[in-house]
């Protein structure tokens, strides 16, 4: 996740117009303007989702939040993995939904019954390896990183090492060999990820 930060209110305002953002992680004691208020700014120009993270827990402020259009609200302090599973979340709810088929020459990937056909032929795979095959597909021919396979995966516990991400690559590998040995189709790109390619 890339993050960018503004302890100032009003640089935050600001920076919604110069960047295009996933999401708004906002605090409620802000300096020059309460974080309540700076929600109803933000609803006047953008629907991005918010959550609350503050260590004010008067069950006032909660309610009048998600009132004004943040989306969650937690309360400091808490475990920053339970962070990271509300962003991806929430993020999963209002992105965009995939189209139910992605097809290359060589795969044909159905979102709605979460099969993926190589060849004409169908694999077998389990949830988190049609996970990254398919998200692979979806990049076909440019690079992803093992952290962006782990993160968007909603399948891999949170608690996973980007290293699970090399043995799923090795499973998926050996179902692709068991139709076509001849190509290796998932290439690693060293320092980042890896690509998939249907290039002969």
């Amino acid at each position: 996740m890339e993050v960018i930060g503004a302890e100032d209110p009003f640089i935050g305002l600001s920076l919604l117009t110069q960047h295009e953002f996933d999401m708004i992680i906002l605090d409620l004691t802000l300096p020059g303007m309460d974080g309540l208020e700076v929600i109803s700014k933000i609803r006047d120009v953008t629907n991005i989702p918010i959550i609350i993270s503050s260590a004010r827990d008067d069950i006032t402020d909660k309610i009048i939040g998600l009132e004004r259009g943040a989306d969650d609200y937690m309360p400091k302090p808490y475990d920053p993995r339970e962070l990271v599973t509300r962003i991806k979340t929430i993020l999963r709810r209002t992105h965009t939904a995939e189209p139910s088929k992605t097809q290359t020459h060589t795969f044909v990937v159905d979102n709605n019954s979460k099969m993926i056909m190589f060849k004409d032929e169908m694999l077998e795979l389990t949830a988190a390896e049609f996970d990254i095959l398919s998200m692979l597909i979806r990049h076909k021919n440019g690079s992803v990183s093992r952290e962006q396979l782990l993160y968007e995966s909603e399948h891999i516990d949170d608690e996973s090492s980007v290293k699970n991400i090399d043995v799923i690559i090795s499973r998926i590998r050996q179902k692709i060999a068991k139709i076509d040995s001849e190509k290796s189709y998932i290439k690693p790109i060293r320092g980042v990820g890896y690509m998939l390619t249907d290039r002969q």
